[in-house]
């Protein structure tokens, strides 16, 4: 297959299926609906580092003082509620696009959610007690009273207390679900509420009151018959799985859908695929960055809350469960300056570049680069369809993915601590904020690396551009 055919099938057969499926109502909802979780997330992430300060004396004080468990408050009710923030962000803008009022199918997503879990938490007591277990503690976090000893205690008391004391507390929300583990429970059902909410809309299923009736007012009664619908059907889709299979639906999703898929995102092949689709998407003129981000923030985005909740409670560690393909992991590396990371051309083209073009862009490009933008690159260089950089821009992220993968894997730096610095934080400022000093160091490396990967083929093209215009100057065009 000749390059024309090959970039014709890409064009003409592999994108449109792809761009359709981007474009989709609910994929478009799920991007756009996840952006009114962001604020959450970067505010819950400024009090994840204060209550977890990397330095041992200001640590202590804060934890001492009680200030970490302020901090921690904030955190948990922000960041802590991503799941929450999801499913009505998701509704709202589904049935915003649709035309409808969508404020009330937005907070009729959030009472399916919670309508379709237990609402109950297990007893503290199960988890302090035995020799695992933590013990009784107090607001500092010391042990008062250790797990073998509390549970010598409750094997004392009479059988019937026993069974009071280790039961489950109900009639409250847990917010293990409200959370990373309810990410893809909550998209669904912001997607399937929208859909259904703005179906019964379209078919008039609304109560219409007279135009003298504030406007305010007739969107509630407007609102109330497909909330009433979605409702009873989340409350008969609940009785089923607790009467019959005695468990609930956000359960049965998180054990059978998010964890396979979390795994396989957290893989090294996972991290390979990312890396390498952003430059392919690119290449071909598509925004590979807002493909492969609405395909895997609703899984990347858990692994980091997971990373978070483990810093939160100093156990960020591989053994203890921390992920290392998280979406930091797809901003601050596989993107790290841009699509390709393409520091290295800015370097090129700085220092190094002789032809006129490259020397003009790179001027341009310098300062969105060190915001991880890089259009001016993308299509002023460019790098869309250009045969010369191919190389370098499909596989400077793939080798990032690969090399930063192992670091963490192999212990040579910590895993990323859950921290959402914003994807336009410049580099080695992000490094030290998603992963401390060690990660600070090693974006520096990979800065590095894309300055020796692009540095050949730069020069090559280079030369391709400087012939192009030495020819244009003595032709004296």
């Amino acid at each position: 297959m000749t390059k024309k055919g090959f970039g014709d099938f890409i064009n003409n057969k592999l994108l449109p299926p792809i761009m359709k499926f981007v474009n989709t109502k609910p994929i478009t909802a799920l991007k756009d609906g996840m952006v009114y979780a962001l604020p959450f997330i970067i505010i819950g992430s400024i009090f994840l580092i204060l209550s977890n300060i990397p330095i041992p004396a200001v640590a202590s004080a804060l934890k001492t003082s009680g200030w970490s468990a302020f901090f921690n408050q904030a955190y948990t009710t922000s960041f802590g509620l991503i799941s929450v923030w999801a499913s009505i962000g998701i509704a709202y803008v589904y049935v915003r696009n649709e035309g409808y009022e969508a404020l009330p199918a937005g907070l009729t997503s959030l009472s399916s959610f919670l309508l379709l879990q237990f609402l109950q938490v297990d007893n503290p007591l199960v988890g302090a007690a035995g020799k695992t277990g933590s013990g009784i503690t107090d607001a500092a976090g010391n042990v008062i009273y250790s797990g073998v000893k509390l549970s010598e205690q409750i094997d004392k008391l009479p059988h019937v207390v026993q069974t009071y004391l280790t039961s489950p507390i109900t009639g409250v929300v847990n917010i293990t679900w409200l959370g990373g583990q309810g990410m893809i429970a909550a998209i669904i059902i912001g997607i399937l509420v929208g859909w259904s909410y703005s179906a019964m809309m379209r078919a008039g299923w609304k109560i219409t009151l007279p135009e003298q009736v504030p406007a305010n007012v007739a969107n509630q009664f407007t609102a109330m018959i497909p909330a009433g619908v979605i409702l009873t059907v989340s409350m008969l889709i609940y009785a089923f799985f607790k009467g019959v299979m005695s468990t609930d639906i956000l359960q049965l999703i998180y054990k059978m859908l998010q964890a396979p898929l979390q795994g396989l995102t957290d893989s090294l092949g996972g991290a390979l695929i990312i890396a390498f689709l952003v430059p392919f998407f690119w290449f071909f003129g598509v925004h590979g960055g807002l493909i492969m981000g609405a395909i895997t923030s609703g899984l990347l985005i858990p692994n980091t809350f997971d990373n978070a909740n483990l810093y939160q409670h100093n156990q960020l560690s591989l053994a203890n469960g921390a992920h290392i393909v998280t979406n930091e992991f797809y901003n601050n590396f596989i993107n790290l300056t841009g699509s390709g990371i393409t520091i290295g051309l800015v370097v090129f083209t700085l220092y190094a570049a002789k032809s006129v073009q490259m020397k003009s862009i790179g001027k341009i490009e310098f300062i969105p680069a060190l915001f991880n933008i890089n259009e001016p690159f993308l299509f002023g260089l460019p790098l869309v369809m250009n045969p010369f950089l191919a190389i370098p821009f499909f596989l400077t992220p793939v080798i990032v993915a690969l090399t930063t993968y192992l670091v963490i894997y192999f212990g040579i730096v910590p895993p990323l601590n859950g921290v959402a610095a914003p994807w336009t934080t410049p580099p080695i400022i992000s490094g030290f904020l998603i992963g401390g000093w060690k990660m600070a160091i090693w974006q520096a490396i990979v800065l590095a690396m894309s300055t020796g990967i692009y540095f050949p083929f730069a020069k090559k093209y280079d030369n391709y551009l400087l012939a192009q215009e030495q020819e244009k100057t003595a032709k004296g065009e």
